[in-house]
């Protein structure tokens, strides 16, 4: 193999859409995924790949130095791509100490190591840090977040995220570690956990629960395909310029509650009900703390230097998310009942 690479929280939602890139793309790396598995991380979105002979499974948490130290003895690791990370803002809300612990020590584990791996010769060797823009706070109503935007998080979820990029940071300006970093806008698409606000209208649209919409649903964000997210993943690991940042984007601002009678109309298509039922459905609900108005990214940087750009429109890929979804409910209801879960002792636990 000409590459190592260990691609962290490669079960979950982004992170598994990379390993299945990497793994079909690259027959000549060794990828490595590396998952805790809590609650987001679900080895089922991966069922395609298992059997690939340049693809490996390892169970483990970042926040654990000596399992990591152990790990990079076995594999001799050229890359990471970091994106194990707590990333729901409302589970940070409600328990900050674990988004504080694997976004930040986790973090700064896999840094150490690296550091201390590399130390001889950091030729050929990449740390590549997957950030997000909630880092740079809340927007008026023009404006967007460029890679020089000034940090201003306001969740835990993003002070924890912040602290992360810091962190990258400083090991590439202090120890000479060569490092990436790209701030993403919020993903959509397949094997999303369904907590998340367009996984989770579907599945309430489908079962006729009601969605709920904090405030008055005039938040807005700034909407990337995941599929695209993960090409432009590929092509910063690549082709990046060391201790640079780059914000990936998908140019697609949207109302939450625009996006969500969108959701709406192809939803009563998809499920040949009467215009205008599912919106019947949508619920009003007290807003959530520290609820930023909006972001929206500026990704011409990653555009005009590494000739990244979406691929498709927001309202096409999101008929093929809805498509996807229905097409999948046993794996919907796998991970609402936890079922899923009990996929690593089916897959691993005699190995």
């Amino acid at each position: 193999m000409d590459k190592t690479i260990l691609i962290t929280g490669g079960a979950g939602f982004i992170g598994s859409h990379v390993v299945k890139l990497f793994v079909k793309k690259y027959s000549n790396y060794k990828i490595v995924n590396l998952d805790a598995l809590t609650y987001a991380g679900n080895l089922e979105n991966l069922t395609d790949i298992k059997d690939y002979k340049n693809y490996f499974f390892e169970k483990g948490d970042i926040t654990d130095f000596n399992f990591l130290k152990n790990l990079f003895k076995k594999y001799n690791f050229d890359g990471i791509i970091h994106l194990a990370a707590e990333s729901h803002v409302d589970r940070s809300i409600l328990n900050p100490l674990e988004f504080i612990n694997t976004n930040i020590i986790g973090t700064f584990n896999l840094l150490n190591i690296a550091k201390e791996t590399w130390k001889n010769n950091f030729n050929g060797k990449r740390f590549y840090h997957i950030s997000t823009d909630e880092v740079y706070g809340s927007l008026g109503e023009s404006g967007f977040f460029t890679e020089t935007t000034a940090y201003d998080p306001k969740s835990p979820y993003s002070a924890s995220k912040a602290s992360s990029d810091h962190l990258v940071r400083a090991y590439n300006n202090t120890y000479n570690l060569p490092v990436v970093i790209s701030n993403c806008s919020n993903n959509y698409g397949s094997h999303q956990f369904p907590e998340k606000l367009i996984p989770l209208a579907i599945n309430n649209i489908k079962n006729n629960k009601p969605i709920p919409i904090y405030g008055k649903g005039d938040n807005i964000r700034d909407w990337l395909f995941v599929e695209d997210h993960a090409v432009a993943i590929d092509t910063i690991f690549h082709n990046g310029k060391n201790g640079d940042t780059y914000n990936i984007g998908g140019n697609n601002e949207w109302t939450n509650i625009d996006l969500i009678r969108s959701l709406c109309k192809i939803m009563d298509k998809k499920l040949n009900r009467k215009k205008g039922e599912s919106e019947k459905l949508i619920t009003f609900v007290k807003d959530r703390a520290g609820h930023d108005k909006r972001y929206a990214i500026d990704s011409s940087k990653l555009q005009n230097e590494l000739n990244w750009k979406p691929s498709l429109q927001f309202e096409e890929g999101l008929e093929k998310t809805v498509e996807w979804y229905l097409a999948n409910q046993k794996w919907v209801d796998n991970v609402i009942s936890g079922e899923y879960q009990k996929y690593y002792d089916k897959q691993y636990k005699n190995r």
